[in-house]
């Protein structure tokens, strides 16, 4: 099992940039795929970005490419996500997620854990 604790959201203004840090706990962090997902008010959840265990084989949404990065430092436990020329439309609340897997998922039904998420908002 592993526990995971997002931070780093905040308000920032339209292009502008953030980076979110999810820091994992218990099992080994380098074990797991790990993804990035949103979910804005009166909105569904959606898929943000993913990394795959160890060889760093990444995915992206089409509405963040070329905007938004995902890492991760598995000496550190800990997943990022560097988020540059941000817009209103990226607001949400984010969530880092893990599966027990070496492949990424773009699905949230295929993450078994999840954070309790923290808030981006960007203002016009």
């Amino acid at each position: 099992q592993v526990q995971l604790v997002e931070s780093g959201g905040g308000l920032v203004q339209a292009g502008g940039s953030l980076r979110l840090s999810c820091a994992a706990s218990g099992r080994t962090f380098s074990s797991y795929a790990m993804a990035w997902f949103r979910r804005a008010d009166g909105k569904e959840r959606e898929f943000v970005a993913a990394i795959s265990r160890s060889v760093g084989i990444t995915s992206y949404a089409d509405s963040v490419k070329g905007r938004f990065t995902i890492s991760r430092d598995n000496a550190k436990n800990t997943l990022y996500l560097q988020m540059n020329s941000l817009k209103p439309e990226d607001t949400a609340v984010y969530y880092c997620a893990a599966r027990f897997n070496r492949v990424l998922s773009r699905f949230s039904d295929e993450y078994n854990y999840w954070g309790q998420g923290t808030q981006v908002t960007v203002s016009s």
